[in-house]
């Protein structure tokens, strides 16, 4: 059935008037009058009644005018939507992120997504660096956010931030008391850290700062959640190196030393991929800006 001839229809039954009707579609009368009839046949009803003088809805047609209204509308929102999912202004976007990148620009992100995109649902999934790669790879992620990595060469990648790394220790450690705080103190100390598996780049980075030092650190429990790395080191079971956002908002039995003398940094970085940028290049542009790139 054309949906031309439906909305001809409809007009139709606003109008009673063939004349009118057919200025209003841009259609000739007698094109219209053969429209409607070959309407009528495809359906096997009679929708209106003619005489010389007037044109009235049947009881089929007052029926059928609500159903083909009703029928119109849900299609072009179709339409409307889908083209909006084409454009990345609508559906859903899957946002991958590491621990310090909620405490900071994540919620700002979601912000403006939810402003700009009302039709977008965000899917907020806490990851590591590795199982991100994947995910953006396999079409499972469409955007990542993740600090020190080093991205496969099929996921396209930015810095965005730049961190200081801090020395998390338990509020009553004795090296809290020192008048000049030395890294390689730490040596003896164990440490908690995130697995290879889970952001090699990053445990590489924070190895790398304890070798500068003098020493490797001696890990003895790994987790990738900082949330957990942070409550262990208030049960006073070891010290661990974070990003200094990494402790926005926390309210725990801790305290941190800066370490803004060493050359490596945080890194926090956007991940995106070819799908991202098929799927949700508006959405992705809007992130860009947000996190000013």
């Amino acid at each position: 059935m054309d949906t031309q001839a439906l909305k001809n229809f409809i007009t139709l039954a606003e109008t009673l008037h063939f004349t009118k009707t057919s200025e209003k579609v841009f259609i000739a009368q007698p094109a219209l009058s053969r429209q409607i009839k070959q309407l009528e046949r495809s359906i096997g009803a009679q929708l209106f009644k003619r005489d010389k003088r007037n044109v009235s809805l049947t009881k089929a047609g007052v029926y059928f005018n609500q159903v083909a209204q009703q029928t119109v509308d849900q299609l072009d929102y179709a339409i409307k939507r889908t083209k909006q999912i084409h454009l990345g202004e609508a559906g859903e976007v899957k946002i991958g992120y590491t621990h310090s990148i909620v405490q900071t620009i994540l919620p700002r992100i979601v912000k403006e997504i939810r402003t700009k995109f009302p039709g977008v649902k965000t899917v907020l999934r806490e990851m590591n660096n590795t199982d991100q790669y994947k995910d953006l790879a396999e079409g499972r992620l469409d955007i990542g956010f993740a600090t020190n990595i080093i991205a496969p060469e099929n996921i396209k990648s930015k810095v965005f931030f730049e961190d200081v790394f801090v020395v998390v220790l338990p509020k009553t450690h004795h090296l809290l008391k020192e008048k000049k705080f030395d890294l390689s103190a730490l040596a003896n100390e164990p440490f908690i850290l995130p697995h290879k598996i889970d952001g090699s780049a990053y445990v590489y980075t924070v190895e790398s700062i304890c070798l500068d030092a003098g020493f490797f650190p001696n890990v003895v429990h790994n987790t990738a959640s900082v949330s957990s790395a942070l409550k262990l080191v208030e049960a006073g079971l070891g010290v661990t190196i974070e990003p200094k956002r990494s402790l926005s908002s926390q309210n725990l039995a801790i305290k941190f030393i800066e370490l803004n003398k060493i050359s490596q940094k945080a890194q926090s970085a956007i991940l995106w991929s070819d799908h991202t940028e098929r799927e949700h290049l508006s959405l992705l542009q809007l992130i860009k800006k947000v996190i000013n790139l």
